[in-house]
């Protein structure tokens, strides 16, 4: 395990449900396979998609992502549970698919990623859409996408805004996407995520709320959308 592996599994965080993870830890250390498939289940198709920021195509993303797996088993004995196991995971995939990366000499440093094409993207959204800075749900959207008054059919909405939103956040840049999918879809904090990507917490409040923004864009026309055909169903 690199050095940046164990200074993650070693930072002060959150912790998981603690009888959950326990167990999960526990299990792997005594080489249950039951608990190898649960950890499998849950993260593997995140870690080939975060993979897929640094690396090359999908094949080259499933190759870190079993290297990964490989590497959680044999330091599983070494993680202190200091971190989340997720975060710790996570680390480990960061710092295999940035290696890999840079092999394949297609890796640029983190911040090379941004463009004034970026922010050209972002002028039409006005700032009091977000939740501001210093509030407890500071970056996020002030009023939901959509009405959200509740009947099956919206509930099959969601059900299928829910594919559409992971398809939207693959197609981001790879700075917003790794950002986003580590806040955003799998709960890590500022901190953890800033550890991960090796980014500064300004940084990553920068790239957070542009990854929002953008995907913001994109899903209430979609969602708008989908909120007619229910009414024209109804």
């Amino acid at each position: 395990m690199s050095t940046n592996e164990s200074q993650l599994a070693g930072s002060p965080s959150r912790q998981g449900p603690p009888d959950i993870e326990s167990g999960l830890i526990a299990g792997l250390r005594r080489g249950e396979e039951s608990a190898f498939e649960t950890l499998l289940q849950r993260h593997h198709t995140s870690l080939v998609r975060l993979a897929r920021v640094w690396v090359r195509d999908a094949s080259a993303a499933e190759e870190v992502a079993q290297e990964t797996w490989l590497a959680v088993v044999q330091g599983i004995h070494a993680f202190e549970g200091r971190s989340p196991l997720q975060s710790w995971i996570f680390g480990i995939l960061a710092n295999k698919a940035k290696r890999r990366g840079t092999r394949e000499s297609r890796s640029r440093p983190f911040s090379a990623y941004d463009s004034d094409a970026d922010r050209d993207d972002l002028r039409g959204m006005s700032p009091d859409r977000f939740v501001p800075p210093g509030e407890e749900w500071a970056g996020h959207w002030t009023y939901p996408l959509a009405d959200e008054e509740s009947c099956p059919e919206r509930h099959v909405l969601a059900e299928e805004a829910g594919g559409f939103i992971l398809r939207q956040i693959d197609e981001l840049p790879g700075r917003y996407r790794s950002v986003m999918l580590l806040r955003d879809v799998h709960g890590l904090t500022a901190d953890e995520t800033c550890a991960i990507l090796g980014i500064s917490a300004a940084n990553q409040r920068v790239i957070l709320h542009r990854a929002r923004t953008r995907l913001r864009i994109t899903l209430e026309p979609y969602l708008r959308e989908g909120a007619n055909c229910v009414e024209q169903l109804g």
